[in-house]
């Protein structure tokens, strides 16, 4: 009685494909009033002795994001890549309502004694080292305005940078002119522009590879032998369009980063300083605890932790945090592809599970020789970890259909618009 309770739940939040509601001009004003709990819940983390209501609002805002994601589904298979992005950031705000919910203080900014509340120093009064922390501090900004402006800004912010729950976190350091708004404005637009470039290049060139990777039907990247004839000369193929990929999900990431950067700087009046580097050139990590913990962006840092490593920890202390840091992000990628209709693969989970292992790895090296992994080695055993392993995680994807995915539509595409047609013109007259 009770697994059938679960089950009718559970398919009332994922139901079956026949029974999701296609995404349209007038249904999809509701996928978005869904994500109004969550924004709610968002207001209370920064709201004073809130923990009750939050907790009790948590299944709702849980069942109502998850509704929103995979019950209301994009219909035309070019576009079942975004179903995917939403379910993924659906699972993200799963996450993220867990540790809004859960931590009974609220979501502190750096500084704060309670949500909104800051501590200071009382001068002339006794202190220690002259530290004496007023913890009597008066309420935090009331009214409408306020609170909203709050809830907005922990809605959308991933790392955290000026909240408590980043501590810990790797922040690369400025590559942009932060001194002046103008500068820093000019060099995010260049930025911005050569990563749309560069994504639309590689979007591309994945479009007319062979054996259905391209397409909406997906393919192996390891070409059968009427493609390619030679063993070496497969994997070759191989791990040119994983890194063709790879390079691809990078020049994305930036891209839209660099785009809420426009906005948030030149509209919204945000600090330049508020904007560092997303990553730090993850091609010059030399051991995968640099990789993963400081070059690769720290964008869902903060979910891990709470959807992995606390449990994680919870059953096999620190080596449970590993591990289940890695777990969560298996899950993460690979149960946000169930929208795309193609089924659970178990390349991708496991390429990411198998990241708790290689940074014990890491650890081991260390105890035995009293060194890190690091130089020109370490380098080598990234690539190796990143190019022979990680082709499990991008063959998973393609062969599911996200090389025939639509990221740039083909009439915002200077590629296919001008690029390819020129080729195209030179082609035919040779």
């Amino acid at each position: 009685m009770v697994f059938s309770f679960l089950t009718s739940i559970l398919h009332a939040v994922i139901p079956p494909k026949e029974q999701r509601i296609p995404i349209t001009w007038q249904t999809s004003i509701q996928p978005v009033l869904a994500y109004a709990p969550y924004l709610y819940l968002c207001y209370l983390a920064r709201r004073p002795n809130t923990f009750l209501v939050r907790m009790l609002l948590l299944p709702v805002v849980v069942l109502s994001v998850l509704t929103a994601a995979y019950r209301y589904t994009w219909t035309h298979p070019s576009l079942y890549v975004w179903n995917w992005g939403q379910c993924f950031f659906a699972l993200m705000m799963v996450g993220r309502s867990l540790g809004m919910a859960l931590t009974r203080q609220g979501m502190l900014k750096y500084g704060e004694v309670q949500p909104g509340v800051r501590e200071h120093f009382k001068s002339g009064s006794n202190s220690v080292n002259g530290d004496s922390r007023d913890k009597s501090n008066p309420t935090p900004k009331s009214g409408f305005l306020a609170g909203m402006a709050d809830a907005l800004d922990l809605a959308h912010t991933f790392r955290g940078l000026s909240y408590k729950f980043s501590e810990g976190a790797y922040v690369p350091p400025h590559t942009r002119p932060v001194s002046s708004r103008r500068a820093f404005l000019v060099a995010t637009l260049r930025s911005f522009t050569i990563n749309y470039l560069a994504l639309d290049v590689i979007e591309s060139v994945i479009k007319v590879l062979p054996n259905g990777i391209g397409t909406i039907h997906g393919g192996s990247i390891f070409l059968p032998d009427y493609f390619v004839q030679m063993p070496w000369a497969r994997y070759v193929v191989s791990t040119f369009i994983h890194l063709l990929t790879g390079s691809g999900l990078m020049a994305g990431f930036h891209m839209v980063y660099d785009l809420i950067t426009l906005i948030a700087v030149g509209a919204l009046n945000s600090s330049p300083y508020a904007w560092p580097p997303l990553m730090e050139n993850p091609f010059a990590a030399d051991s995968m605890h640099a990789f993963w913990a400081r070059r690769w962006h720290q964008l869902m840092r903060h979910i891990l932790i709470v959807l992995g490593a606390i449990p994680g920890g919870w059953i096999a202390g620190d080596l449970g945090m590993l591990f289940g840091t890695f777990i969560a992000s298996g899950f993460l990628h690979e149960f946000s592809m169930i929208a795309m209709d193609r089924g659970l693969d178990l390349g991708g989970f496991v390429f990411f599970a198998t990241q708790g292992p290689v940074l014990l790895l890491e650890r081991l090296w260390r105890k035995v020789t009293g060194r890190r992994v690091g130089g020109w080695l370490g380098r080598l055993w990234v690539y190796a970890v990143i190019f022979i392993p990680g082709q499990a995680l991008t063959d998973s994807w393609h062969r599911r259909g996200l090389g025939g995915g639509m990221i740039i539509p083909p009439f915002l595409s200077p590629t296919r618009l001008i690029l390819v047609p020129l080729l195209q013109r030179y082609l035919s007259k040779n």
